[in-house]
């Protein structure tokens, strides 16, 4: 236990934030801005003091706050830190501020918008750091509220079936999540992760549900996570809600909130239902390949950037999903299957966070030619900007490549690593996703061609210089998609302990 609650500050903060702005009808844009700005910013000054604190040669829970909350539930509100929630906080440290700098300078309102990105900063960091399914299922539902609001009443063309899709796929995947855990919690009696866990691990889920009762509960939460990453073929609701949503938003939730789904298949389903993840592992295996090839295919056939993105974070996710799912199939190999598993699970960790960050620098790049161009994002609206705009040109650059893998950027290690793991643990499952990584490289290189090569045409004569804003969300990006490809060590340490507790405890 800990005397002073660093992780309830950091959960709170960027509410009390919101609080604030909501009880100030009458601030100005601008105060709204800079006072949104700076609670989003403590997400970095106490992540920042989170690291300081780590110890990265610790797998289990640090900072743990765990207090009575509904005794006649056993209800507790129970926080705590590994390094899975540690390199998703700094992740959210980093997009969060982005996605706000994202709408400076933009026509219309500004306080009711931050107040719901910095809602939803809030609701991403209890869903990282709750240990009890009360709190984490209460973030993890109030995250629908402003995303709801902010694609509805700002979102582009489409906004309002877009959000509505949105909201029905996730309540729906919700609902079954739910029911999942209730099932859990009148057998048990507990809602606590760890409790939870070791349940699983000793069979003894199995024994108070009965097999189809355990398999019921699997299923809920399988379904539940999967319609949230998403997995395919529940992916439906993200091209429209990705291509309507405002900048800061459709960072946040390419960044931020589809990792909230992958947290939780690593934090619940695979620790509480092992051995039916293992069962279930071929089939769900094959569901993430086909993720990642038919992604990346359905991406290099948009015209529009926004819908190519969208799919792109599909194919990138499917990756993540497939080193799981490897691990899963391959649970209670020998020693070389549990070494390409901590590859792959290494792998999958890196890649989180390396999406999270090139995903939001791809849509702010997005979002800044959309500002100039009258809401236009189609490939054909574009052409030559090297020319005009050789700052942005620059940054998107780092982000297109970044995005394909490019060795020296961030999205190159964790690629590696988790087909290091796949060639390990299912080689056939590798060799299918491979047209997924070919296909990544064509459209995110057409993309790049057309838009910013070429003689300058359509929107593109005349481009507006960066703003400040614009240009400090960039760099701050920008480092973080370097930094981790010249020394992946910085994030692989704060994981490396934790990833290979998970390859060396694998259990059928």
């Amino acid at each position: 236990m800990n005397s002073w609650p660093i992780l309830t500050l950091v959960v709170l903060a960027p509410w009390a934030g919101a609080a604030l702005l909501g009880l100030r009808p009458g601030l100005g844009d601008r105060a709204s801005r800079w006072l949104g700005l700076a609670f989003s910013l403590s997400t970095a000054a106490l992540g920042a003091a989170l690291l300081a604190g780590f110890d990265p040669a610790r797998p289990g829970l640090q900072f743990v706050e765990r207090h009575a909350w509904i005794r006649s539930l056993n209800v507790h509100y129970h926080l705590g830190l590994d390094g899975l929630s540690l390199v998703l906080v700094l992740l959210t440290a980093a997009v969060a501020p982005a996605a706000q700098l994202s709408g400076w300078g933009r026509a219309g309102p500004a306080r009711v918008p931050t107040l719901l990105l910095l809602l939803l900063q809030g609701a991403a960091l209890g869903v990282f750091l709750a240990q009890d399914f009360f709190p984490w299922f209460t973030c993890w539902e109030l995250s629908l509220v402003p995303a709801y609001f902010l694609i509805r009443l700002w979102g582009g063309p489409g906004a309002a079936r877009a959000a509505y899709q949105f909201v029905i796929y996730t309540i729906g995947g919700s609902a079954f999540l739910l029911a999942g855990f209730a099932a859990l919690f009148a057998s048990t009696g507990t809602f606590d992760f760890g409790q939870l866990a070791q349940l699983g691990r000793d069979g003894a889920l199995t024994e108070q549900l009965g097999p189809w009762g355990v398999r019921a509960a699997f299923a809920g939460v399988l379904l539940g996570l999967a319609v949230k990453v998403p997995l395919w073929p529940f992916h439906t609701w993200l091209p429209p809600a990705y291509a309507a949503a405002p900048t800061g938003t459709v960072m946040l939730l390419t960044g931020v909130l589809s990792k909230m789904g992958m947290y939780g298949f690593l934090r619940l389903l695979w620790p509480l239902f092992p051995a039916q993840l293992h069962a279930a592992a071929p089939a769900l295996l094959a569901l993430a390949v086909a993720g990642i090839v038919l992604g990346a295919w359905a991406a290099l056939r948009q015209e529009d950037l926004r819908r190519m993105l969208a799919y792109s974070s599909i194919n990138h996710l499917g990756y993540c999903l497939a080193a799981l799912f490897a691990v899963a199939a391959a649970a209670g190999g020998e020693r070389p299957a549990a070494e390409a598993a901590a590859a792959a699970l290494a792998g999958l960790v890196l890649q989180l966070f390396n999406h999270g960050v090139t995903a939001a620098a791809l849509f702010l790049g997005v979002g800044i030619l959309e500002a100039r161009a009258g809401g236009r994002s189609g490939l054909g609206d574009f052409g030559g900007l090297r020319a005009t705009a050789p700052a942005l040109a620059a940054f998107a650059g780092v982000a297109f490549f970044a995005s394909l893998g490019l060795p020296g950027l961030s999205g190159f290690v964790g690629e590696f690593l988790i087909f290091r793991g796949l060639f390990g643990l299912h080689p056939a499952a590798a060799v299918l996703a491979l047209p997924g990584l070919l296909a990544t490289a064509q459209f995110l290189l057409t993309a790049w061609r057309r838009v910013f090569h070429g003689p300058v045409q359509g929107a593109a004569a005349g481009f507006s210089p960066l703003t400040a804003a614009e240009r400090s969300a960039l760099v701050l990006l920008t480092v973080l998609m370097i930094l981790p490809g010249v020394a992946p060590g910085i994030l692989t340490s704060l994981t490396h302990p934790l990833v290979t507790a998970w390859a060396g405890h694998l259990t059928p």
